[in-house]
């Protein structure tokens, strides 16, 4: 009886063990042509599913710098910087597009008068460039209409100084622009406004239009001169109560040229006060009269004068003691001898 060994103890008792293939041979399920094996591969869909954390903690950003570089290496996409634009909004413009001249001498000429009468004939003749502009603010502002403007752009003159007088500087900026509020603001701090309209001297008439891109062609503003001639009456006040400027009680002819602005692009913009044109050849206007603290005199006191008087008669009894004050002393006495 043949007695089988196990592999271990026959190589221990130095027998022959024949040998035996490792590999486990059985028969697969696989095409034994090579070119099966792409389509093997199609059959599965490898599907990455999202990483929430990552997710979450990129929302809250609470990612780390690492991780920002990493997972933008992964998904192939350069890095971003960081801009810090704000957004801009443009409703009114720092400039006057090509200001009016007025004509020297304007209300004070009589249009029955040869000088008056070539003036108005001035006027008529730089009226075409302004027509032109009328058609292509028409083109944004069908209702527009150039009749009625001048007497609604005086009204709004009127109630954009009474809400200034008033200090109703909320509504003030629904009357003027942005550029032409610092301008009336500036310096009326503590200070008391008393202005009143009286009449009108000379209806309100259009003397200037003009349209014109700002940055971009499709971004318009509208600028309309107005020469509007009235009387008025106005008293500047301090927080002391004391009139700095001029006197409620004194009624002046006053004849201005104001400058309305709309933004003709922008389907909700209206029509406030810009900005004024003053004339080089106007009269100046008054000096403010400025008041200030009157300063507290402290009297000197006892102790104070006797130091002085003191000082004083050291330095008497030194120019006494020099001879060379002594010598100009003498030839001025004598000066003032032979002169006598």
């Amino acid at each position: 009886m043949s007695m089988i060994l196990q592999p271990i103890t026959a190589r221990l008792l130095g027998a022959a063990v024949p040998f035996r293939s490792t590999v486990r041979e059985f028969k697969g399920n696989k095409h034994w042509l090579i070119k099966w094996r792409e389509l093997r591969r199609k059959k599965f869909v490898k599907i990455e599913l999202p990483d929430y954390d990552l997710m979450r903690k990129e929302m809250h950003g609470h990612l780390t710098p690492s991780e920002v570089r990493a997972k933008f290496k992964k998904e192939g996409m350069a890095p971003t910087r960081p801009y810090n634009e704000r957004p801009i909004l443009i409703q009114t413009t720092e400039t006057i597009f090509e200001p009016f001249l007025p004509p020297e001498g304007d209300g004070r000429l009589s249009t029955l008068s040869k000088e008056g009468a070539k003036q108005r004939f001035e006027e008529a003749g730089k009226k075409t460039r302004s027509m032109w502009h009328l058609r292509k603010l028409r083109r944004y502002d069908e209702e527009f209409d150039s009749g009625d403007f001048a007497g609604k752009a005086q009204d709004l003159y009127i109630d954009a100084h009474h809400k200034l007088a008033e200090g109703k500087l909320d509504e003030l900026h629904d009357l003027v622009t942005e550029s032409g509020f610092s301008d009336m603001v500036d310096g009326m701090e503590n200070k008391t406004v008393r202005w009143k309209w009286h009449e009108t001297l000379e209806l309100p008439r259009i003397m200037h239009i003009r349209v014109a891109p700002v940055i971009d062609k499709t971004n318009l503003f509208a600028q309309i001169t107005v020469r509007i001639h009235g009387r008025q009456s106005l008293g500047i006040y301090d927080r002391f109560g004391r009139l700095m400027y001029g006197s409620q009680n004194l009624v002046k002819n006053v004849l201005e040229y104001v400058v309305f602005e709309k933004h003709v692009s922008d389907p909700y913009g209206t029509w406030r006060i810009h900005s004024k044109i003053v004339p080089s050849w106007a009269p100046p206007r008054d000096p403010i009269l400025r008041t200030f603290r009157k300063p507290e005199l402290i009297a000197p006191s006892e102790s104070y004068l006797e130091k002085e008087k003191k000082k004083q008669e050291i330095e008497d009894i030194k120019d006494d003691d020099d001879p060379k004050h002594a010598s100009e002393s003498t030839a001025a006495s004598e000066g003032k001898l032979a002169t006598a």
